[in-house]
């Protein structure tokens, strides 16, 4: 009885977890419409914009989050290392030709540099 309990609720989790975006588009449009004009607004940039703005607010919450919106899908992992509050991953966007370093811990990028960078240096990751 407890297994079939359990197994109808993960059967219901999964159903709403993966057709949950799906309603919510036909119910209201409106969403369609915004998620689209928050994409466009970010496209304007040139690349060097968008690494400047990065850049200027390096080590603070917004930044991490700057980062995805402007280099969605692009981002891939090439290096980790001690740095921040613990470890920092290097993320490189080959499209842009920058690498990123973001702090685990806090959700912030700590460092920013053009090119392929596998390893900052240990004073610009802290």
């Amino acid at each position: 009885m407890k297994l079939t309990s359990v197994l109808a609720s993960a059967a219901l989790v999964s159903f709403f977890t993966f057709s949950s975006d799906v309603p919510l588009k036909v119910i209201n449009p409106s969403l369609a419409q915004v998620s689209a004009q928050e994409t466009n607004g970010t496209t304007n940039l040139t690349v060097d914009q968008k690494i400047a703005a990065i850049t200027a607010n390096k080590g603070k919450p917004e930044s991490a989050q700057m980062m995805r919106e402007y280099f969605p899908k692009e981002l891939s992992p090439i290096g980790i290392q001690p740095g921040g509050a613990g470890m920092v991953v290097n993320l490189y966007s080959k499209t842009s030709n920058v690498t990123f370093s973001l702090c685990t811990n806090f959700d912030v990028v700590v460092a920013v540099k053009k090119g392929k960078v596998t390893k900052f240096p240990a004073n610009e990751v802290k």
